[in-house]
């Protein structure tokens, strides 16, 4: 089968799609028939070696952590789905035309492949983020970066939680946040300024999607580092406020709400743009563009 892989760390570039073995489910884990994978910026931050002080890769490394399809094996002491059914979740090398999941839930009919594969990091993420930041109901939260995939998970489900949310974006993005239910703004020189005239009586926490080196600056604005968190600026902590990274906890159930929210209509995400499985490097390009609003998606089938 067809599998995006690398043999080394680097740019785009090293990305090459081989001919590789059928992967084999172990215990409690399913293989998928990929109809679409999910991209991620920890794809190309992995591939570029960012991670390797606390996270080991071994050459030649598959590519992509999330992705929905329909079960062609399971492995033993799976007993939740059978071949035939279509899911989404976690999953090791997820961008090729087979792989393995270790984390899934069945994928609703009226969710398309394409956004079920965007839907586990996101929600993920997001979810973590709002409950370590400390931020609550009637509370007011700012999100730097707030139109990407990630971004735009917290502001909904920031707002599902009773949370105003201060946005972040370009200023081509301002109705796309407001749409979502965020009040918008752009970033940039005089921040603070704007973000204290829409939020008079202050802001009590802040999330930091976009890694841009905004700490600081969040710190003022919120007065208390222990209510900022980033996502993705590895220097948080040296500034006193908060950095979150996984592991996953019961990733099954949070998909379940996350289908769920998807099938009423309380949460909804945009599709930017989609790639074919030979257009990984278009699709990582892209990502690291920092411009994506939404999700990009590189479709298998």
């Amino acid at each position: 089968m067809k599998a995006v892989e690398f043999n080394e760390y680097g740019g785009p570039d090293v990305l090459r799609l081989v001919e590789v073995d059928m992967p084999r489910p172990g215990s409690d884990e399913i293989r998928i028939k990929v109809h679409a994978a999910g991209v991620n910026p920890s794809d190309w931050k992995r591939r570029e070696g960012q991670y390797r002080a606390f996270e080991e890769v071994h050459f030649p490394a598959g590519l992509g952590v999330e992705g929905s399809g329909v079960v062609t094996e399971v492995g033993p002491g799976v007993t939740d789905v059978a071949i035939g059914d279509a899911v989404f979740g976690f999953g090791d090398a997820v961008m090729a035309e087979q792989a393995i999941l270790t984390h899934w839930v069945r994928k609703p009919d009226v969710i398309s492949f394409e956004v079920a594969a965007g839907l586990p990091v996101i929600s993920e993420t997001a979810t973590r983020a709002l409950d370590q930041v400390g931020v609550q109901e009637n509370q007011t939260l700012l999100v730097s970066g707030a139109a990407g995939g990630v971004g735009t998970a917290i502001l909904q489900l920031a707002r599902l939680r009773g949370i105003t949310v201060i946005g972040t974006a370009s200023a081509g993005k301002q109705e796309y946040l407001a749409s979502l239910g965020a009040i918008p703004t752009t970033y940039g020189e005089g921040l603070a300024e704007r973000v204290r005239a829409l939020a008079p009586f202050g802001i009590d926490a802040a999330i930091d999607v976009a890694g841009s080196g905004i700490i600081p600056e969040l710190i003022a604005i919120v007065g208390d580092a222990s209510h900022v968190l980033s996502v993705a600026d590895f220097s948080a902590e040296e500034y006193g406020a908060k950095f979150s990274h996984g592991p996953p906890v019961d990733p099954a159930r949070l998909f379940t709400t996350m289908a769920q929210l998807c099938e009423s209509g309380a949460f909804t995400l945009h599709i930017e743009k989609t790639f074919s499985l030979d257009q990984v490097r278009q699709a990582q390009e892209t990502s690291q563009s920092r411009s994506v609003t939404g999700k990009l998606v590189v479709r298998v089938d």
